[in-house]
């Protein structure tokens, strides 16, 4: 964490006051501010137009009742969340969560970090997120096709390929996204396939999207450490989660010579010296959603219950789980065994603490909100193709994520540069997401 100049810190405060007990989007906010003194100083018309308070104000935050009744018969109730941040660069874009621990904090946090993201990506897309508390695990497929029939009859009036433009997050898949879609299209009478992303293949996805995140990640790392004279081959990788991004990130290190030696879920974590069987993997937790513990059955892998898999010696960690996963005393435990590099998969899962230890300790740090653009920047291509009526094949838009993801690396690193903090990856990608938004906001005026 930066300092925070001192001319950003009623600005800071002012967040605190306005948006009460909403922590991890304080977090989000402070994590941004800290990196934006040399901006600011070197661009007064930014606070002379008042770009950050604005910023940190989402353009429409829309709460709603879920109702929907249950293979018992029972009324569930359910609340339904959108944080529209910004729009400035286009039409919102952030995915949709399903999970008990989805509150309005975490969608702000979670949609503010968005809108610079998809400013890393230099493509035209505004920033957003929503979900929900409902939690489709132990769910009947009846049972989440009525939640999520519930959930679109409210969302969808708020929705369209020109204004809002969800996807899938943790608990919304390709079966949620469908459910969704066709209650849009019940609803509107319009197949609009751009107004939902992370669709099926035969209905209007795209390649590479189910990967992207995961793929993507990797590919930030890759440049990363090629800036250190280091490469995936022949590296030990410790990959938290076990989910979509995790499962992809572990696809691609495997495929550039590396090695994944633990993986993870909420109930604990697995260690396979071998490497981990990507396929035993993904029949577990894509076909039959079982726990990671099974993959220690199956195999003869270590399992520990509960635990930090920061404990296991590596030379890059990749976390892909959630928000805040790996704290101070993981970032020391991971230093103490030699770690060399981290990218963020998930969003935000670093504490702040734990990306003071990193820097303090000369470990190459990717903040979340670079290193796992992958995932956006597919679903605009993905947005690309439904506006053209075309479908790309899975190399070509693979290479078209890599080209995205090297390019974000590099305006990243020089950013770092020019604003004084070489080889500071959270500096370079908060000053280039942040001039990208405002200039576009001091473009468009006062809206």
């Amino acid at each position: 964490m930066e300092h925070l100049d001192p001319t950003l810190q009623p600005m800071y405060e002012t967040v605190l006051q306005r948006n009460p007990g909403e922590h991890e989007f304080h977090q989000a906010v402070l994590e941004v501010l800290g990196s934006l003194g040399p901006v600011v100083r070197r661009h007064p018309e930014y606070r002379d137009a008042r770009v950050i308070e604005r910023m940190c104000e989402p353009e429409r935050q829309i709460i709603f009742r879920v109702p929907w009744v249950d293979d018992s018969g029972e009324v569930q109730i359910n609340r339904g969340f959108r944080v529209e941040f910004s729009s400035v660069l286009g039409p919102y874009k952030g995915g949709l969560r399903f999970h008990p621990s989805v509150l309005l904090g975490t969608v702000k946090f979670l949609g503010f970090e968005q809108v610079f993201k998809n400013a890393l990506t230099g493509l035209p897309i505004g920033g957003a997120k929503g979900g929900s508390d409902f939690d489709p695990k132990g769910r009947s497929e009846n049972e989440v096709m009525r939640f999520c029939q519930s959930f679109m009859t409210e969302m969808y009036r708020h929705l369209g390929e020109y204004t809002d433009v969800p996807a899938g997050d943790i608990g919304v898949g390709g079966r949620e996204i469908g459910y969704l879609f066709g209650q849009y299209k019940r609803i509107t009478n319009r197949y609009e396939s751009g107004v939902l992303t992370g669709k099926g293949l035969g209905w209007g996805g795209s390649m590479v999207r189910r990967e992207a995140t995961g793929y993507g990640t990797v590919f930030f790392v890759e440049e990363m450490l090629r800036t250190a004279g280091m490469s995936f081959d022949g590296l030990d990788v410790v990959v938290s989660g076990s989910g979509n991004v995790a499962i992809y990130a572990i696809e691609k290190v495997h495929q550039l010579g590396g090695r994944v030696v633990a993986c993870s879920d909420s109930g604990g974590y697995v260690v396979d010296e071998r490497g981990i069987d990507l396929e035993l993997l993904k029949e577990l937790k894509e076909v039959r959603r079982e726990r990671i513990s099974a993959y220690a059955e199956a195999t003869g892998a270590r399992y520990v219950a509960g635990g930090s898999v920061w404990d296991v010696p590596c030379a890059v960690a990749l976390p892909c789980a959630t928000q805040n996963e790996l704290d101070e005393d993981a970032a020391k435990a991971l230093v103490a065994h030699g770690c060399r590099a981290v990218g963020e998969g998930a969003n935000m899962p670093a504490t702040p603490g734990a990306v003071r230890v990193f820097r303090e300790a000369g470990v190459l740090f990717a903040p979340g909100k670079a290193a796992n653009a992958g995932g956006v920047a597919t679903s605009a291509l993905e947005m690309q193709q439904n506006a053209s009526r075309d479908s790309w094949t899975f190399e070509y838009t693979e290479e078209r994520l890599g080209e995205i993801m090297r390019n974000i690396h590099e305006r990243c690193a020089e950013a770092a540069e020019e604003y004084g903090s070489p080889g500071n990856y959270v500096v370079g990608a908060n000053a280039v997401g942040f001039i990208r938004v405002a200039d576009a906001m001091i473009a468009l005026g006062v809206i």
